[in-house]
């Protein structure tokens, strides 16, 4: 099996958990020194960039040649380029798209070759609740997510012929370092002067004071889940409350949009 991302957070305890499972796990990230432990832990790692066909495809081939098979895809590298929409650079809305959704599509299309000849293969990709549950700052990021959950969906209908099925998983809030670059991004996004530097201040409250929900190692079970169930559901969530906060975003779209103008008060 492949992970993408695998340098830290739910990416790095994935791995280590597939890998107390009996998978032999193939991952990669940009930092390598992060990735020293779990080359120890007996996981296959290397340098990966998720944006450069090059480094996907020499991942990808090593897998192959090394196992002959791959039975599971997990597409899990992602970050938030959060800011106010009248200030992000279009070169950085760009880059989120080319990390959280283009490179999904390239690392899927190398995959896919194999997965038909073996008849069977699962893909999980790893979305968030932010794909139907928005705050401010969040606009590309959450366009990002949203795009992948379709795109997740229209894949599945398209390959479920071939033995290979294609989900989703949506994680709330985490005990990661999540948040933290995504407000350091907020920040770098501003222009001088800017009107809206209230705004990330108290975007960035309001995260604080909701809190952390699922650990990574929680979450990494329910990657395991996504990624090993007989018949698999089309979304994934660790919890009700995750659940809960999308169905109430999609189907009751103003009781969502007057809750969150009250919080940000």
């Amino acid at each position: 099996m492949i992970i993408t991302g695998i340098s830290s957070g739910m990416g790095r305890a994935s791995a280590l958990y597939f890998k107390k499972q009996g998978f032999e796990v193939y991952g990669g990230a940009r930092r390598v020194n992060k990735l020293v432990e779990l080359n120890e832990a007996g996981i296959h790692t290397q340098v990966l960039d998720v944006t450069d066909k090059i480094s996907i495809r020499s991942l990808v081939d090593r897998a192959i040649s090394e196992q002959g098979q791959i039975d599971v895809l997990i597409n899990n590298a992602g970050y938030g380029e959060y800011g106010p929409l009248e200030e992000v650079p279009i070169a950085n809305a760009k880059k989120q798209f080319e990390v959280n959704l283009f490179a999904v599509g390239q690392v899927t299309q190398l995959v896919l070759p194999m997965m038909r000849q073996q008849g069977f293969g699962r893909i999980v990709n790893i979305s968030s609740i932010g794909a139907d549950v928005y705050s401010p700052l969040g606009g590309w990021y959450h366009a990002t997510k949203a795009s992948l959950n379709m795109w997740s969906d229209v894949l599945d209908s398209e390959v479920r012929n071939f033995g290979i099925r294609s989900v989703v998983v949506q994680p709330g809030l985490t005990k990661s370092e999540w948040s933290k670059i995504a407000f350091e991004n907020a920040r770098k996004n501003l222009v001088e002067n800017s009107p809206y530097d209230g705004l990330v201040d108290k975007v960035e409250q309001l995260f604080s004071e909701i809190g952390t929900g699922a650990t990574s190692e929680q979450l990494a079970q329910v990657f395991y889940k996504a990624a090993t169930d007989i018949h698999p559901k089309r979304r994934y969530y660790h919890s009700l409350v995750d659940h809960g906060m999308v169905m109430i975003a999609k189907t009751m779209p103003n009781i969502y949009r007057n809750v969150l103008t009250k919080l940000m008060k």
